[in-house]
C-alpha cells in the first residue's frame, strides 16, 4: 500500500503513483501551491517541480506563480437550453461592456453563444448596421430589428448549439468583412488559447477571425483552464479579450504579463 508521497513501506518512491496522488489533489482543489504540494507528498521541491515539468508536457497540468493548477479536458458542450439557464447576470454584465466596441455603420460577427446572445438590445440604437452571425437562436431576435441589415450564415446545424458550423459555413463567412468579429468559447486559458470540443467550429471560427479588422474573445471565467480537444486560436491573436471579473487574480496578472488585452465587465 503505498504512502500519499508514492512510498511503499520499503521507502521506494514510485514517481508515477506520486504524480497520481498530485492529479487527484490538484482535481479536488484546482491549484495549489510548491509548499502545500510538497507538504502533502512528503517530497522536496526539486521533486515537485520535476513532477510538474513531466504532467505540463503531458498536458496535464499548467504551472503558474509558486504552484500548479490543473487542465480540465472538454470533450463535450452543454446543450444550448442548458448554457441558457446559467449565469446570466454575468453573460448580461459582458454583453453591456461589448456593446461599448459596436458603433452605427459597422460590419459585425456574432459567434454562436448564449453570451452574445445578450448583445441583442444593446443594437437596437444604432443606424446602418450589418450583422453577421451564424447563431440561430440569435438571429431569430435580431430579425425584429429593422436597423439591422442581418445574414445568417447556413451550413450544417448543431442542433445542441443551435448554431451552423462546417466548411459550408466557414467558406460563406470568408465573403465578408469585418469591422468587429465577436468570438465565444466553451474553453480557453493563457497555454492553450481558445479551443473546442467539435472540430466543426474551428473553421467558422478560425474564418470569422481572418476577416475581421478588430477581433474580441468574450468568455466566461467559468471557462477558463476548460481545454478542447481541438485548438483554435492563441489569446494574442485577438486585440481584447472580454470576460467576468471572477476570473483568479493570478491568471489575471499571468494574462497582462502576456501584453494581452484583457477587458473584465462589470461585477454581475
Amino acid at each position: 500500500m503505498p504512502y500519499p508521497g508514492g512510498r511503499h513501506r520499503g521507502g521506494c518512491v514510485i514517481p508515477d503513483q506520486r504524480r497520481q496522488a498530485l492529479l487527484r489533489a490538484l482535481r479536488e482543489s484546482g491549484v495549489l501551491s510548491i509548499r502545500e504540494l510538497c507538504d502533502l507528498l512528503k517530497v522536496s521541491h526539486m521533486t515537485i517541480r520535476r513532477d510538474i515539468a513531466t504532467l505540463e508536457a503531458e498536458g496535464l497540468v499548467e504551472a503558474v506563480a509558486g504552484g500548479v493548477r490543473s487542465v480540465q479536458s472538454l470533450r463535450s458542450e452543454p446543450t444550448y437550453q442548458d448554457k441558457s439557464s446559467t449565469k446570466i447576470a454575468a453573460k448580461t454584465a459582458m454583453a453591456e461592456r461589448a456593446a461599448e466596441f459596436v458603433q452605427s455603420g459597422q460590419t459585425l460577427f456574432l459567434d454562436a453563444g448564449t453570451s452574445l446572445g445578450h448583445l441583442v438590445p444593446h443594437l437596437a440604437g444604432l443606424e446602418d448596421l450589418t450583422v453577421v452571425t451564424n447563431d440561430l437562436t440569435t438571429a431569430v431576435h435580431l430579425s425584429d430589428l429593422e436597423n439591422i441589415v442581418l445574414f445568417q450564415i447556413g451550413g450544417h446545424i448543431d442542433r445542441r448549439n443551435r448554431s451552423t458550423v462546417g466548411a459550408f459555413a466557414a467558406e460563406m463567412l470568408a465573403h465578408f468583412n469585418f469591422d468587429l468579429a465577436l468570438i465565444s468559447t466553451s474553453s480557453w486559458d493563457l497555454a492553450h488559447g481558445v479551443s473546442t470540443p467539435s472540430e466543426l467550429k474551428v473553421g467558422v471560427k478560425r474564418a470569422a477571425i481572418a476577416q475581421a479588422k478588430t477581433t474580441m474573445l468574450v468568455a466566461g471565467s467559468e471557462k477558463y483552464g476548460l481545454v478542447g480537444t481541438f485548438g483554435v486560436a492563441p489569446l494574442n491573436a485577438f486585440d481584447h479579450v472580454l470576460t467576468d471579473p471572477d476570473l483568479p487574480e493570478s491568471e489575471i496578472e499571468r494574462i497582462h504579463r502576456a501584453e494581452i488585452d484583457l477587458i473584465l465587465s462589470e461585477p454581475a
